[in-house]
């Protein structure tokens, strides 16, 4: 009999313990930062490793926001710093990095993951509060707005931490028809667990900042074969006051 190597067995173990944590769904008391907290502590050391098959897109949605050399860059929920990883080649050429969440346990990792860096910080705040000493070059959620009950709010203080010009990006599920029986389905097995899929996201970002690339997609979904949840990826620029705009 051929025995599974320890860290795979670790593994299988460890997403059994994700598998339970999303059947037990989010508690619906307390504040958002206790909900998530309570929600991700028992699965934050395995919570990369099932995310990475369901999260599709951000790569490709970094890849088109492309921070440059000496930009100032934030991730608001940021979680365990995993997006990190995705700019690796560029990291040391930014002058900084913040990694913005409400949850301490994500975040621990997220600290782990950063070490390395000096010019990436971890800051424990809220998404719709945070406000950086300096103006920004680029402001981007990757599934974080789908978990942000004040979305909109979000969506506000990212554009208002913006230089003029600067830079949004977002990945999320989406939800291209929310009356259709799909679309039924992935509202309610989503908000089990705090995720909140909306229609709104995408025409609120165009009517509030210059599109300069969107996609709709799907993508496969862990332990569920056959099924795949939609996604949606936004690039745009943040406008310019609407008095500048004129002249």
């Amino acid at each position: 009999m051929v025995r599974a190597p320890a860290a795979q067995g670790a593994g299988r173990a460890g997403e059994l313990g994700v598998l339970w944590s999303l059947l037990r769904g989010q508690r619906r008391e307390g504040t958002l930062a206790e909900r998530l907290e309570a929600f991700y502590a028992p699965q934050a050391r395995d919570y990369d490793r099932f995310r990475d098959r369901l999260l599709h897109g951000r790569a490709e949605m970094l890849a088109l926001l492309a921070p440059r050399p000496g930009e100032r860059v934030a991730e608001l929920g940021a979680g365990t710093g995993r997006n990190l990883e995705f700019l690796r080649d560029h990291l040391a050429d930014l002058e900084s990095v913040a990694l913005v969440d409400l949850c301490p346990s994500l975040l621990a990792l997220a600290r782990e993951r950063a070490a390395a860096w000096p010019n990436v910080r971890v800051v424990e705040a809220d998404a719709v509060r945070y406000r950086p000493p300096r103006p920004l070059d680029c402001v981007y959620f990757c599934y974080a707005l789908t978990m942000i009950p004040a979305w909109r709010e979000a969506i506000d203080n990212a554009l208002a931490m913006l230089r003029h010009g600067g830079r949004i990006g977002v990945v999320d599920f989406h939800l291209p028809e929310p009356e259709s029986m799909p679309g039924r389905f992935w509202r309610r097995w989503f908000a089990h667990d705090g995720v909140h899929l909306s229609s709104a996201h995408l025409p609120y970002l165009k009517a509030h900042t210059t599109p300069l690339r969107c996609k709709e997609d799907r993508g496969a979904v862990p332990y569920l074969p056959g099924l795949r949840a939609p996604y949606y990826m936004y690039v745009g620029l943040k406008r310019p006051p609407r008095s500048q705009a004129r002249t």
